[in-house]
């Protein structure tokens, strides 16, 4: 078994790196265990215009570069591997990856939440050209152009609604005739006269891969099966998140949804254990927003390594 650490970060998008650096400049000599999808979502964009620094905008995989080597830099040390088991219960915390086992005085989560997706083969290929998961960050790149937004719940009418602030026309979809959302949020949608609705539709495919660009979509009807191609130039997925909690349940106090409860910052429901980025939040999750919280969580780290019990001291 390897010495303990300091501190063990799981996860490595904009929360995870930014606690790297915060906790390497403290001279803790983080750990940092990448996961599945180094880098997290931004890895699948392209443009970033609205992270704060980059006033020409930035490409998503080099702003996670820049990150990742600003907390090499810091003394962060970052390890490729996926963790199969956490115990949070014990102390030192351990952590196991299919490579070996770990052991820290303190742990910050940061493993994100995943975007659900239609399944398309288009529609991961045309991710980040065309198709986003994410209204906020993209729906300035379709100013004047037709776009149309997937998903029939509250998230999918907010998006719907705020896209309509750029887009010439939004065209929803859902594969039902009735809607999940809040009655408020569906009159609002409702209401407004750029959004035009396609109900109890599928989408069967996002074209033109061969383009690299999204220039319409195929839809079947579910009650006529009846195919209908549409003109549109993005497509934005607004059917949920999973929050990656599967390692913690039972361990940690999650809300209803699967995300980790925290407080008073980055704290979670067990002693030494902080959570940050989107793993814990379902509202914002921009890269800012985690970014932020992966510096609050750093510090709750630090501050709380300086109580701990010398003989849980990294060895």
């Amino acid at each position: 078994m390897s010495s303990t650490r300091n501190v063990i970060i799981i996860g490595s998008g904009p929360a995870g790196l930014t606690a790297a650096v915060y906790a390497g400049r403290a001279n803790l000599q983080p750990l940092m265990i990448e996961g599945v999808e180094a880098g997290g979502q931004l890895m699948l964009t392209t443009e970033v215009e609205n992270f704060p620094g980059f006033r020409n905008g930035i490409l998503g995989p080099d702003l996670m570069g820049e990150m990742r080597a600003q907390a090499e830099k810091f003394g962060s040390e970052i390890i490729q591997g996926n963790v199969t088991s956490v115990d949070l219960c014990s102390q030192p915390i351990v952590v196991k990856t299919s490579e070996g086992e770990f052991r820290a005085r303190t742990l910050i989560i940061a493993t994100g939440a995943s975007a659900r997706m239609l399944g398309l083969p288009s529609e991961r290929t045309l991710m980040g050209h065309g198709v986003s998961t994410c209204a906020t960050c993209d729906g300035y790149f379709f100013r004047g152009r037709e776009i149309a937004v997937v998903g029939g719940g509250d998230s999918a009418m907010e998006e719907a609604v705020f896209l309509t602030r750029f887009a010439s026309k939004v065209t929803l979809v859902h594969r039902r005739d009735t809607l999940r959302a809040s009655k408020i949020m569906q009159d609002k949608a409702r209401a407004n006269p750029k959004i035009v609705w396609m109900l109890d539709h599928e989408v069967e495919e996002i074209k033109d891969t061969g383009k690299n660009e999204v220039t319409s979509m195929v839809l079947r009807s579910n009650k006529t099966k009846e195919q209908t191609e549409i003109p549109v130039h993005g497509v934005f997925v607004a059917i949920g998140h999973t929050p990656n909690t599967s390692l913690f349940r039972g361990q940690l106090e999650l809300d209803q949804n699967g995300y980790i409860i925290t407080h008073d910052g980055a704290k979670t429901s067990i002693d030494g254990v902080f959570a940050c980025g989107d793993v814990q939040d379902h509202i914002y999750r921009q890269a800012i927003t985690a970014a932020g919280s992966g510096c609050m969580a750093a510090i709750d780290a630090e501050h709380y390594l300086d109580h701990v019990p010398e003989h849980l001291a990294s060895v």
